[in-house]
């Protein structure tokens, strides 16, 4: 009698096959997960307990005597009227003219040279694919050195436009917008000062016109110095989605009498839509954290008009010792960036699964 029952005691808790795949499987994956708990997820709760505190970089931020000051750093760049309100909002209108033209921009310029190079009839496309990557494997700071040397007051680009007959701009000195410029060389507004009924009171801070002038000239050269740099890697992940594409998808189209844009509106990118929204994500999360082409170029000048909340936070940290706001500036920006990744994804999904309720021009028969 006892034997049987403790016979049906181990076999009841006798381990399954999935249980013991289980055990195995987080053995193999405990190396993995100890490192990134001890050198990301420790680290992460360090900094949120730092961001809390009022620590000035001396000593450690977990003694007794570091001033705890709870979510005053977060506060402050919202509700009260100083300076590292202003300077973090202006960092924020910077990068989200930043955001709004590097990644539309560089996603189309992507998606175009990927069409280009995939083409059939284009001759030496290992070259040119070659030649559209290259600025993406070069250092980010090289290339930057190579702009700030270009668009200096004595450098190539201003001497062009002197060759065309216009007065090359200072690309790194003049702290007004693009659109102030703009608007001023047509008349619309005084070149030399911002709109009198704009000038007063924005939200957090900043005057309307400091919201609405556009991004300056110096950032607009950052702009386009990343635009360049980065549009190489998307084009890769584009032409590779390009090159999975059925061949035989794309010849029924051609047989129901689709042309060139119909084939490209209604069959390339809709099976494009999930490496579109890899592109965007990445794109997006880049952006955001835009920081060593500021570093190189500007600092931040002229009059904070290419200051970002990367390099905000790096400049209020390392510089003012001021680590408790320059990490909370971090958690903020990361806060932004997840919400936003979180809002496109739901935004393109919703797209994804709206229904068609009508078929494409060149499949409907008179």
């Amino acid at each position: 009698m006892p034997d049987t029952t403790t016979r049906a005691v181990r076999r009841r808790f006798r381990p399954t096959a999935a249980t013991r795949e289980a055990v195995a499987g987080w053995l193999f994956v405990a190396p993995v997960v100890t490192i990134l708990g001890l050198f990301l997820l420790v680290p992460i709760l360090m900094a949120l307990w730092v961001s809390l505190t009022d620590w000035n970089g001396q000593g450690s931020p977990f003694l007794a005597g570091v001033p705890y000051v709870g979510l005053r750093n977060y506060t402050r760049l919202f509700t009260e009227d100083n300076l590292a309100r202003q300077d973090f909002m202006t960092s924020i209108r910077n990068n989200f003219y930043y955001v709004v033209i590097v990644v539309p921009v560089q996603t189309v310029l992507a998606l175009g040279l990927a069409l280009i190079v995939n083409g059939t009839r284009l001759r030496g496309r290992t070259f040119f694919r070659t030649a559209f990557f290259f600025p993406s494997v070069t250092s980010s700071v090289a290339m930057s050195v190579v702009f700030l040397f270009i668009f200096a007051n004595s450098g190539a680009a201003n001497h062009l436009l002197a060759l065309l007959g216009v007065d090359g701009p200072q690309w790194f000195a003049d702290p007004r917008g693009v659109l102030h410029l703009l608007l001023g060389r047509i008349g619309l507004v005084d070149p030399e000062a911002p709109p009198a009924a704009l000038t007063g009171g924005g939200p957090f801070g900043l005057s309307w016109w400091e919201w609405l002038s556009g991004p300056s000239v110096a950032m607009a050269t950052i702009i386009m110095l990343v635009i360049w740099t980065t549009s190489g890697t998307f084009m890769l992940m584009f032409l590779a989605a390009l090159q999975d594409i059925p061949v035989a998808l794309e010849e029924a189209s051609m047989i129901d009498g689709a042309g060139r844009w119909q084939r490209l509106r209604h069959v390339t990118l809709p099976v494009l839509r999930p490496t579109l929204f890899l592109v965007l994500t990445l794109g997006l999360i880049a952006t955001w954290q835009v920081f060593d082409q500021v570093y190189v170029m500007s600092q931040g000048n002229p009059a904070k008009t290419t200051l970002t909340p990367a390099y905000l936070s790096y400049q209020t940290a390392f510089r003012d010792f001021e680590y408790g706001t320059g990490t909370a500036i971090s958690f903020v920006l990361f806060l932004i960036i997840v919400i936003l990744a979180l809002v496109q994804r739901r935004v393109m999904h919703g797209r994804a699964d709206r229904p068609r309720l009508r078929r494409p021009a060149w499949t409907r028969r008179s």
